[in-house]
């Protein structure tokens, strides 16, 4: 009777560390299960090429349409980065039709309508925040004598958006001073907006490609300096950078001038919360074919080299388009 009583209680047992540890998977986020998935997540939220960006719903419009009928327009707005979207801070307008023609349509509409916040994607949302607009007009006119009329419909996106970098540099304040094999890094230059764990950018358009490193000084009076060469690059050639000063309502109307374009703004700061001389100095950027350069200074103290993130932090605007041709025909009597 005693062995049987210890084998019931050592079932009783097993069967308890077997309901704790079902009870603990059922509870554990669905951002990962172990910590490689939740790695794999936060890669997927830090790297990319792609802001907010819209597209017709199929069939909406659809390809051919009768006057004297609605005409229903949806556009699918989907933040593909990882940069949270105010409902001021992006707009989805409807271009090149004439209004006369297909009257009442609201052309301006925010990206986060109804929602107030577009947001990125993160670990709990890979995917990015979805939205959907819709123009209506109640009823497609054509004049007298005209019987076809063939619009190519297009949707221009115009967002603000902001990339954040922190790649990984070496600095070292007694460069010249000490035998390289004693040393846990060396300064180098860094590639960045390539590789396995920064594949396609950092989570928006605008990104850092590179970053060179040089050290100057490196005496026992601590007044080395390190310098960073920080290569900027436009890596959505779908998308067209504007200033974070242009406007952003109207931009697919005639708000934009040539000086608005290819302009970010920047801050670099090391690990600490410190700033340096950077050029160039009015904090803009100019991309040309889409690439500019940031050079800033930092002076570096200490008696040992070490690895530090290099925060660099990129604001500006960008427009982007997609069009689809819809025919209109005259209604037959």
């Amino acid at each position: 009777m005693k062995k049987s009583g210890i084998a019931l209680l050592c079932l009783v047992l097993v069967l308890f560390m077997l309901l704790l540890t079902s009870c603990s998977k059922m509870g554990k986020s669905s951002a990962g299960d172990t910590p490689t998935d939740t790695a794999t997540a936060l890669r997927i939220v830090q790297t990319g090429t792609h802001g907010v960006e819209t597209s017709f719903a199929q069939n909406y419009p659809p390809p051919l349409v009768y006057d004297q009928n609605e005409l229903i327009i949806i556009a699918d707005v989907h933040n593909k980065g990882n940069f949270d979207v105010n409902a001021q801070d992006c707009f989805v307008q409807l271009t090149n039709f004439d209004p006369n023609i297909i009257p009442g349509i609201n052309t301006v509409r925010s990206c986060a309508e109804s929602m107030n916040l577009l947001e990125g994607k993160n670990v709990y949302n890979l995917e990015g925040g979805y939205n959907q607009l819709e123009f209506r007009s109640s009823g497609v006119r054509l004049p007298d004598g005209v019987f076809e009329y063939n619009p190519t419909l297009n949707l221009v996106t115009c967002s603000k958006y902001q990339t954040k970098a922190s790649p990984l540099v070496c600095v070292d304040p007694l460069f010249y001073q000490i035998a390289s094999q004693q040393k846990s890094c060396t300064p180098q230059s860094v590639v960045y907006g390539t590789g396995k764990n920064t594949v396609g950018g950092q989570g928006g358009p605008v990104g850092v490609s590179s970053v060179g490193v040089n050290m100057i000084g490196g005496g026992s009076s601590g007044a080395s300096k390190a310098v960073f060469e920080i290569n900027v690059r436009n890596y959505n050639s779908a998308a067209r950078v504007l200033s974070p000063d242009s406007e952003l309502r109207n931009c697919g109307g005639a708000s934009l001038s040539y000086t608005d374009f290819d302009k970010v703004r920047y801050e670099v700061r090391l690990s600490g919360g410190s700033s340096g001389n950077c050029k160039p100095a009015d904090g803009l950027v100019r991309l040309t074919n889409g690439q500019g350069k940031i050079v800033c200074t930092f002076n570096i103290h200490g008696t040992t080299a070490y690895e530090t993130p290099l925060q660099v932090t990129l604001d500006y605007n960008y427009i982007q388009s997609q069009q689809k041709a819809v025919k209109i025909i005259k209604t037959p009597q």
